[in-house]
């Protein structure tokens, strides 16, 4: 099992964040929690290509774009300010929603970045824990200890 204090959450959940495309992945050392990211190629050292089954490494697969998405929802419903919920959760209705969001925040709301920032962050920390959890790298306990100890903040 890998120790979590020395596991780099934050890159862990950028990769589960990662909807760019197939051309690239980004994969953990199952040993050393080492994050690498790969390209068809440039494969891990960006210059020499090296096919994704050679490595003794574990995919770190994104998680669909819709469990991300229901964090802009959850911080427009929770947000004490109405008519700034009213207007986060219309920006994010339809295509573009990801955009229109970070849009509206910065253009309107630039006093409810950093609550946001805290927000979304401890929700992608929770998950890649979570995602160590469920791929068998760190075990249940000291995952579940992590996602007691890492609520939502509350927001203003």
């Amino acid at each position: 099992m890998l120790d979590l204090g020395r596991l780099d959450l934050e890159e862990i959940a950028t990769a589960l964040e990662d909807q760019t495309d197939y051309e690239h992945r980004w994969l953990i050392n199952p040993q050393t929690g080492e994050i690498v990211f790969w390209t068809t190629d440039g494969g891990i050292d960006g210059h020499t290509p090296i096919d994704l089954d050679d490595l003794d490494l574990v995919g770190i697969d994104p998680l669909p774009s819709y469990v991300w998405y229901q964090d802009m929802a959850d911080f427009a419903e929770r947000i004490s300010d109405a008519a700034a919920g009213r207007r986060l959760a219309r920006a994010i209705q339809g295509k573009g929603a990801f955009r229109r969001f970070k849009t509206e925040l910065h253009e309107e709301y630039p006093h409810l970045l950093p609550a946001w920032y805290a927000f979304r962050d401890v929700r992608a920390k929770r998950r890649a824990v979570e995602w160590l959890v469920d791929n068998s790298l760190v075990n249940d306990e000291t995952g579940e200890r992590f996602v007691a100890e890492h609520r939502d903040p509350d927001l203003p």
